[in-house]
């Protein structure tokens, strides 16, 4: 395999690092295939209100590209990229190419994949070749070591499994597809916290974890079953994790914006990821990187493949005719495991499923009032998430990797004003009831 160099891009003078924003907005976006709101219950202005919080969110300077993708009743009332994919972030050379962002780029979305991998787990148990409440280690045996042999694979799932990091050097390149490695890294670990009893985000660790039970219990890569049993019934074009090498210069690019984030803020963020968020988001765009299986962490998608995985989930299991999940196995997915207790890996409360991140009254990553909204965030500005009571999917895909810039409100506007735009459906007409 040829491997892409990765540029170590200089210091900029803007110690906020942001690209130059366009006056003219209008000349560097562009639309895909939208429908007329009103089919969907809503109207071309209020769709127009949505895409302008998005226009102030990438006029914040620290995403060189943004694509947006809303559904709502299923039809597409909103799919637009604005910026460049690739050429235009912060430090690149003055004569890069500019490669325009389209609705049709691809982008890598971080941990919004592990709801992704959450879903391969729920498949597996709904097939009966695992039961979410088994340990770990019935699977996996020499797993059980250190105190690990009472990890169940819904702790892993809900963030409880007490083992939410692996060595930074673990996390190196040239490891990434060492997976005998990556097993005995995960089986010699040591728990930090008894299983079940602390809340702490699993970065990474999850992942592999949910990776290898795939692999010993259908003989097949997470890769090849998420594609046989998901993807490809679907058509999707993108949405595994990595690509084909061919693919690779087709990802949007990532970019390290905003203010660079120091100690101790670096420090918390080192822990949770393994590496200093620059270092992460600069080995991101590594070919080695983008063709691993990183089930956690390197789903590659586009916008309207994104929302539309989560159409699948707010429809109860069935698009298009296709039906590849049960309603019931996605709301046991959607069972909550934790109300707004203080996650010690990322410091704040948050509501999580056995997967999934869940929407709440006023804490929200989905807006206000979105307590039965769902789905999960990606480093540093993704989001995938469905609202059943708003017939709502989407998905907000950014390039840059600010961790602080003054414009963060923004980020959150844009929910909100979804939220507001897309007023709540009556419950006699949901397709799928996730409390039913």
């Amino acid at each position: 395999m040829a491997l892409v160099p990765i540029p170590r891009l200089p210091l900029v003078p803007d110690p906020l690092r942001r690209i130059k924003v366009p006056s003219d907005l209008d000349a560097i976006t562009s639309v895909g295939e939208e429908i007329d709101p009103v089919a969907a219950g809503m109207t071309t202005e209020s769709v127009e209100r949505i895409w302008g919080s998005v226009q102030r969110l990438y006029r914040s300077g620290v995403h060189p590209a943004i694509s947006v993708c809303v559904r709502r009743e299923g039809e597409v009332v909103l799919e637009r990229a604005i910026g460049h994919a690739r050429g235009v972030g912060p430090g690149e050379p003055k004569d890069a190419e500019a490669v325009p962002a389209t609705p049709a780029t691809p982008f890598t979305i971080f941990s919004a994949s592990k709801a992704i991998t959450a879903v391969v787990a729920h498949l597996l148990d709904e097939r009966g070749l695992i039961h979410l409440g088994d340990r770990v280690c019935e699977y996996i045996p020499e797993y059980a070591k250190h105190g690990k042999e009472a990890i169940t694979i819904g702790h892993v799932l809900s963030h409880r499994a007490g083992v939410p990091n692996l060595p930074g050097e673990v996390l190196d390149l040239e490891n990434v597809g060492d997976e005998e490695l990556l097993v005995s890294v995960l089986c010699d670990a040591k728990p930090l916290s008894r299983p079940g009893k602390a809340l702490a985000y699993h970065a990474i660790s999850g992942g592999f974890i949910i990776g290898e039970l795939v692999r010993r219990v259908t003989g097949k890569g997470i890769r090849e079953f998420l594609a046989e049993a998901i993807l490809d019934p679907l058509s999707f074009r993108w949405t595994n994790y990595g690509v084909a090498p061919e693919d690779v210069p087709l990802v949007a690019r990532n970019y390290a914006t905003g203010a660079p984030a120091l100690p101790p803020v670096s420090t918390f963020l080192e822990r949770a990821l393994g590496k200093v968020p620059d270092e992460v988001t600069r080995l991101s765009n590594d070919e080695r990187f983008l063709t691993a299986v990183v089930p956690a962490g390197n789903t590659v998608t586009t916008a309207n493949e994104l929302s539309r995985f989560f159409e699948l989930l707010r429809r109860g299991g069935e698009l298009d005719g296709v039906r590849v999940l049960e309603a019931r196995t996605i709301r046991r997915a959607l069972s909550e495991q934790s109300y707004h207790q203080v996650d010690f890996t990322l410091g704040f409360p948050t509501r999580y499923s056995l997967g999934f991140m869940l929407g709440a009254q006023v804490l929200s990553l989905y807006g206000p009032d979105t307590e039965h909204a769902f789905g999960h965030l990606g480093y540093t500005n993704m989001i995938g998430w469905a609202d059943p009571e708003r017939a709502v999917a989407g998905a907000l895909l950014t390039s840059g990797k600010p961790v602080f810039y003054p414009e963060l409100p923004d980020l959150w506007a844009v929910m909100r004003r979804i939220g507001r735009e897309c007023p709540k459906a009556d419950s006699s007409e949901l397709i799928f009831d996730p409390v039913e």
